[in-house]
């Protein structure tokens, strides 16, 4: 039987599966077919065929990159899901702050049989919205890339254009039809995709969702150094990601800092407006007992005496007096 602090709600479960399931099913869905279909065409965007920006040596495919996207896609999706769960979990041992998690969000309960624990909420909440947010980064940084098209820095050395020919006569001239490119047709697609840098959305929007989380959910005073070290050299991981993209001509500066407000302006998104900021539990103040004031007088005033007790007084001296 549930006790008196038990919350009972019929709509969390029905919500979870016919809502946020679908929701998240579509995202992910949208994210593969952006990602790995030829579903969407990116634009032909024009250039000029002596543009010194874009004629930075080729420097191989993303497999020879110095932070391969593999390792860095493990990192950016299991870094932050570990570090969740493992400081819900460490926090929820503690036994003050299972108290105040058990007193204020309760248990769960659907229908009469069925018990979602707080912790267990809590670990869903967060790594649900991350893994959402991650997924919706991806799609607005692939939708950028095909709206602009914008051309990396290695642009011209894989179009190969015909330099000889009518279009590239002339050192200023713009090149407005940009299927000209005789190279590699798979290599020249990907050369139009610079703007925003992927690497760099993708791996601030994790820096910055796991530093909110560490700041604002994980509350112990045992270590002042822990915390700040943690937020900061993620932080800092993070930026040494989108410089790599950079020193290796993968991506201009302004994509990596397009990439960098894209990914954060997510991540704020989701901590301040969905999770609250992660507030509801840790930090929450302990109610104190009221104290019970009855029987007190509401206010204490020193006692004067009038003219007439001081008479009366010096009245009954003197008799007292005369009788001895």
């Amino acid at each position: 039987m549930a006790s008196n602090n038990t919350l009972r709600s019929y709509s969390i479960i029905p919500c979870f599966i016919f809502v946020e399931l679908v929701i998240m099913s579509g995202t992910v869905l949208l994210a593969y077919y952006m990602e790995c279909t030829d579903l969407f065409s990116v634009h032909v965007q024009g250039f000029f065929c002596n543009d010194a920006e874009l004629m930075k040596p080729y420097p191989g495919t993303e497999e020879f990159s110095f932070i391969p996207p593999l390792i860095l896609y493990c990192v950016v999706a299991a870094a932050p899901t570990a570090i969740i769960f493992i400081g819900e979990v460490s926090m929820y041992v503690m036994k003050s702050t299972r108290e105040a998690l058990l007193a204020q969000e309760k248990t769960i309960v659907t229908g009469e049989c069925c018990y979602l624990n707080p912790l267990i909420r809590r670990i869903i909440r967060f790594i649900g919205v991350f893994a959402f947010g991650l997924f919706a980064t991806d799609i607005f940084v692939n939708a950028g890339q095909v709206v602009t098209g914008g051309l990396s820095p290695y642009f011209l050395s894989v179009c190969k254009p015909n330099y000889t020919g009518t279009e590239c006569r002339y050192n200023h001239q713009f090149v407005v039809n940009g299927n000209i490119c005789t190279g590699n047709p798979v290599v020249v697609e990907n050369a139009r995709r610079s703007f925003p840098s992927k690497d760099a959305s993708l791996s601030v929007y994790s820096a910055v969702y796991l530093t909110m989380y560490i700041t604002s959910t994980i509350k112990t005073k045992s270590s002042r150094l822990a915390k700040p070290v943690l937020c900061l050299g993620t932080l800092c991981s993070a930026f040494l990601a989108g410089l790599n993209r950079v020193s290796e001509y993968r991506n201009h500066c302004s994509d990596i800092v397009a990439g960098f407000i894209l990914g954060s302006a997510v991540a704020l998104f989701l901590g301040i407006c969905v999770v609250n900021n992660f507030k509801g539990v840790h930090c929450a103040a302990v109610k104190q007992k009221p104290e019970d004031y009855r029987g007190l007088p509401l206010m204490t005033f020193p006692r004067v005496e009038s003219p007439l007790e001081t008479l009366s007084a010096q009245n009954h001296s003197a008799s007292m007096t005369e009788v001895t």
